[in-house]
């Protein structure tokens, strides 16, 4: 079957199950999107190529597929690099495909050639340059397989605009080898009892919960192993649902805005059972004095990351539902009662949450409000977020009893990440509850994709936390720089017209008495709403671990605040 280097492209895209693609056209991808006409998969025009490369990575998290954006040459495919970052830093499949100028006009500075594949190179797992038509159905069919092995991430396939008209044989390959490239499956049985024992003999354990286990959808296991050892497990910002909050064995999340007790209980303990998770900075905190009379044991697919952050005694290589079920056949039922009793102490004096019970002294505190979203979705929407305090808020006062439930930017800490990502995440799962919480900051970086949002007819709900400022960076000036706010303060416009003005209904809250009703309207409310509430504007986010500090040295609430006097 002889077709174009555009009809091969998406017969390709066919064959790995690819049902929408995210992206904007331009004039090296003409033919592409001339092409897309003839074939079953919905296209969704953004009106950013950023929000194409974040709907696509939401798409990926919130359905465990392969998520596709599409951009043309030059602005088009530069555009996308903040997405494509995000992706690769928090371990995304994505494909990213970029139109480029004709093959003989490469390396003049024809009108729109930009070396995307260059510029992309450190922060895509692989990516390609196709000259020719003939080169393109083997290209997706290793892009697609690069990208879900392994440790996930983003590919670029870069297609010259005479390799998309060309014609040639269409055929798809029915297998992939790609010598060198070898994922790890399974450690050896030998090394594997070795864990087994050193946990068996461990009195103060700690699992840390990474996103690894939900890429690996190895939750069950995690519980499993937790539940057998009696082991409490901690979790990070994108390991959040590995398991349930209201499980009795669950931290929360550790780190810089972790639970005061999670990270106690880090400190103190005498064995980590790290899965999943890479050690970054603030997960650790101050590295020379990290768990400092802990053992730690690495479960980790990624040999790069062993050892690159800390150094661990024993490194589990592989896949890590693989190499946990493997390692449950070993482990011997325990339990730990004095441990779990010294937990639940420090548990019993934590601050985190006294806020939920603060009587109403006429302002508006944004832990209420997440807290309100979570009793009126039951716990269980799809929540996407932005990156600052709202993330952290919400990652604190969402409970999550599943994984897969939280879309935010890990690793990158992308603002603008929320809207577009909560609505990859709606086309993934079109039947749940999606809600965004984001920050006026954030939310006015990708705002556009209010359009999108309507012209999909989407039915996301979006919370923006407006305290007029971008807080997690007024906080840190508060904190470290004398509250010189130099660049913080933001007067931003009227969210609730803007939305209105885009066709969707808005409501602006801003005493504690209005959340319900607010949240009532967006359930009652079919389709998008947009829900605009005035915050307290320097509230803080607690506990905090200042940036190297010791992780058991946290900033935590003042004592006046904690006793609902604010």
């Amino acid at each position: 079957m002889e077709l174009t280097g555009a009809e091969i492209l998406w017969e390709s895209l066919l064959r790995e199950g690819v049902e929408v693609v995210f992206g904007i056209p331009g004039g090296a991808s003409i033919p592409i999107f001339d092409a897309m006409l003839k074939y079953p998969i919905h296209h969704v025009l953004t009106r950013h190529e950023q929000g194409a490369a974040h709907m696509a990575d939401g798409y990926a998290r919130a359905s465990g597929k392969v998520g596709v954006a599409m951009a043309t040459s030059g602005p088009g495919a530069t555009n996308l690099v903040t997405g494509i970052a995000t992706a690769m830093m928090d371990s995304s499949p994505v494909v990213f495909i970029t139109g480029q100028v004709h093959s003989y006009l490469i390396g003049g500075d024809a009108f729109q050639e930009t070396d995307v594949t260059g510029i992309t190179l450190p922060i895509t797992k692989h990516n390609y340059l196709i000259t020719r038509a003939d080169q393109i159905a083997q290209a997706v069919c290793e892009a697609f397989y690069i990208a879900r092995t392994g440790r996930p991430g983003p590919v670029l396939i870069d297609i010259c605009k005479d390799a998309q008209i060309e014609k040639a044989e269409f055929v798809y390959p029915d297998k992939i080898e790609l010598p060198g490239y070898r994922p790890p499956r399974t450690a050896p049985a030998h090394l594997l009892k070795k864990a087994a024992e050193m946990i068996y003999q461990a009195r103060r354990p700690v699992i840390l919960a990474g996103h690894g286990v939900l890429i690996s959808h190895a939750s069950e296991e995690v519980q499993k192993l937790a539940r057998k050892t009696q082991t409490p497990v901690a979790m990070t910002l994108l390991g959040l649902g590995s398991m349930p909050a209201s499980d009795p064995l669950s931290l929360g999340m550790m780190g810089m805005h972790g639970e005061a007790y999670c990270n106690l209980a880090v400190q103190n303990s005498d064995l980590i059972i790290a899965l999943g998770m890479r050690f970054d900075d603030r997960v650790t905190g101050n590295l020379k004095t990290y768990a400092p009379h802990a053992k730690k044991i690495h479960i980790e697919i990624d040999p790069s990351e062993v050892h690159k952050n800390v150094v661990v005694d024993l490194p589990l290589l592989g896949d890590l539902k693989t190499v946990l079920n493997d390692l449950l056949t070993y482990i011997e039922e325990n339990q730990h009662p004095e441990w779990m009793a010294q937990i639940e102490e420090w548990r019993s004096e934590s601050d985190s949450r006294n806020i939920l019970y603060w009587p109403d002294d006429g302002k508006l505190y944004t832990a209420h409000i997440i807290r309100s979203i979570w009793e009126i979705t039951g716990g269980d929407a799809l929540v996407a977020t932005g990156v600052g305090q709202h993330q952290m808020w919400a990652a604190q006062y969402y409970s999550f009893e599943r994984p897969y439930r939280f879309i935010t930017s890990g690793g990158t800490g992308t603002m603008g990440f929320g809207v577009p990502s909560g609505l990859g995440a709606w086309f993934a799962n079109r039947q749940e509850d999606v809600w965004v919480i984001d920050g006026d900051g954030s939310f006015q970086m990708t705002q556009a994709e209010l359009s999108t949002i309507v012209q999909e007819g989407a039915n996301v709900k979006i919370a923006i936390m407006n305290n007029h400022f971008l807080g997690m960076v007024r906080q840190w000036q508060e904190f470290f720089y004398d509250s010189r706010y130099a660049g913080t303060p933001l007067t931003g416009p009227n969210f609730v017209k803007i939305a209105e003005a885009h066709g969707i209904p808005g409501r602006r809250v801003t005493t504690r008495a209005e959340i319900k009703p607010a949240l009532e309207f967006a359930k009652q409310t079919p389709g998008p709403v947009l829900l605009d509430f005035f915050v307290e504007k320097e509230e803080a986010v607690y506990p905090m671990v200042p940036a190297g500090a010791d992780l058991h040295n946290m900033i935590r609430r003042p004592v006046w605040q904690s006793q609902g006097t604010a």
